[in-house]
């Protein structure tokens, strides 16, 4: 999943523990081989192979219900949450420090927008050539809530999964309290600006701090409008509280990409839910911590 990952069970015995979390294991990595951008044998790399020459692929049920989510969340965020955008990382490499070409950035937006695809389950059609899809604003989120699913349905009462920041509670510690969760500063890696306490759900959080690049003073992180190429600049960083991690991670992307709108649109889910812009403000208030912002 490209970040570190880990399992914490409450089982019976270590045997136990150690066969659960193997099967948890298992289908994480089965996700991302199936779904990873840098395996040529994956089936997103397949579906890729079709896209650039253009042409249509058929999927299984798991791809349809992952297509399906993401138009979902291109529907509800008026075209700024695409899976088609991922082609932007031609341009935007965050282990140099420059810019990109506006030329170059330009060319690839012709070849964005979920629009410019016909999805009909199951068949997938790419009527024009040089286009491409990328799974990762859905897929580790998903593999959350199916470890967290997995260990439930193995016996597990007590637990988390925790794939690279993307948390999904199993349930609370075996005396009934939750889980801390502290929240990072967006920019300082050390410094925690809340700590969520956490019995059941999920958490997910999108950010500029993680892959960015710092140009004449201005940092350009890695989520990127795909309706312009370039990064947003509004919000530093967005956490979202929901009953699944996938919802939780899309929420707290579509409001990065929404940029000064996002905060506004938050409070419109009900969720709970934390934010914090470049210039330092916060907003929000998180479930169970009872600290609120304005």
């Amino acid at each position: 999943m490209g970040s570190p990952c880990d399992i914490q069970l409450y089982a019976k015995n270590p045997e136990q523990a150690r066969h659960i979390s193997d099967i948890a294991i298992a289908d994480v990595n089965r996700l991302e081989t199936r779904y990873s951008r840098y395996r040529s044998d994956s089936f997103l790399s397949a579906i890729n192979r079709v896209a650039a020459s253009g042409g249509s692929i058929e999927v299984d049920e798991e791809t349809a219900g992952l297509l399906n989510y993401a138009l979902a969340c291109y529907q509800q965020s008026d075209g700024l949450f695409d899976i088609t955008s991922g082609i932007l990382r031609r341009a935007w490499r965050f282990d140099r420090n420059s810019l990109p070409d506006q030329a170059l950035i330009a060319a690839l937006l012709s070849n964005i927008g979920w629009h410019k695809l016909n999805w009909q389950p199951p068949l997938l059609e790419f009527p024009m050539p040089g286009m491409e899809i990328d799974f990762g604003g859905v897929v580790k989120e998903y593999a959350a809530d199916r470890a967290a699913a997995l260990c439930s349905d193995s016996g597990i009462r007590h637990g988390a999964v925790n794939l690279g920041g993307d948390i999904k509670i199993i349930g609370p510690h075996p005396d009934g309290s939750p889980w801390r969760i502290g929240i990072r500063h967006p920019r300082s890696k050390d410094e925690m600006i809340d700590t969520l306490l956490l019995h059941e759900g999920a958490l997910a959080s999108s950010g500029d701090y993680e892959r960015c690049i710092v140009v004449d003073g201005v940092r350009y992180g890695h989520v990127l409008n795909p309706k312009t190429g370039w990064p947003v600049q509004h919000l530093a960083s967005v956490s979202v509280v929901a009953d699944f991690c996938v919802i939780a991670g899309s929420a707290s992307t579509i409001a990065m990409l929404k940029q000064k709108d996002g905060p506004a649109w938050l409070k419109t889910l009900g969720l709970a839910h934390l934010w914090v812009d470049v210039h330092g403000q916060s907003g929000g208030m998180l479930a169970n911590t009872g600290q609120g912002r304005n």
